[in-house]
């Protein structure tokens, strides 16, 4: 198979859309990061990319805490505005018309209309350049109860909304199973 290089760039398929949650001058506010994603088992610790002049970091810096709600399909239009229009500017939770809720931080507004919210305490912020790193552990989730299977959650029924760039940049679903996780490899043992 040819390849054509790109140089260093961001290409990594799909990326999660996380709504990132502060509370910036007692107003919950709301952004879209797409640079996000899993950091440490146990612990259970998050990352997520965001540009140090964006908004959010102020609440981020000064709150100490921030959550990461996960939109479904049916929050695209929603995930898009949070992404496009600053905080500082419009208040996105009435423009959303997101239905605000607290939990055991206190601190970190989660969004319910989202099926995953998870509530982060800041362990590190990393500049790495561009972007600051937000690292945060994981204090407590939430998942809506029509999402779960067997009582666990169910990524068919999260429906979780999906970024990617390239030919152009684009919202996707989340698609079919491809095989067991831990066990489809096995077919390739010798």
């Amino acid at each position: 198979m040819n390849k054509k290089t790109f140089g260093a760039s961001t290409f990594v398929f799909p990326q999660p859309i996380f709504l990132v949650g502060v509370n910036i001058e007692g107003k919950p506010n709301f952004m879209t990061v797409a640079w996000g994603g899993m950091a440490c088992g146990a612990p259970p610790m998050l990352t997520a990319a965001i540009r140090h002049q964006r908004y959010t970091m102020k609440g981020i810096k000064s709150g100490g805490s921030f959550s990461v709600n996960i939109p479904d399909e049916e929050l695209v239009k929603e995930a898009d505005l949070c992404g496009i229009v600053s905080g500082a500017n419009a208040d996105k939770v009435s423009a959303c018309n997101f239905d605000i809720f607290y939990g055991k931080l206190e601190s970190a507004p989660l969004i319910r209309q989202c099926p995953v919210n998870l509530e982060c305490k800041v362990v590190h912020i990393l500049d790495l350049g561009s972007h600051a790193l937000v690292v945060g552990s994981i204090e407590e989730t939430h998942v809506s109860e029509s999402c779960l299977t067997d009582g666990n959650p169910d990524i068919a029924k999260i429906k979780p909304l999906l970024y990617s760039r390239g030919v152009a940049p684009l919202y996707y679903a989340f698609g079919s199973s491809v095989g067991e996780a831990f066990h489809i490899g096995n077919e390739l043992r010798k």
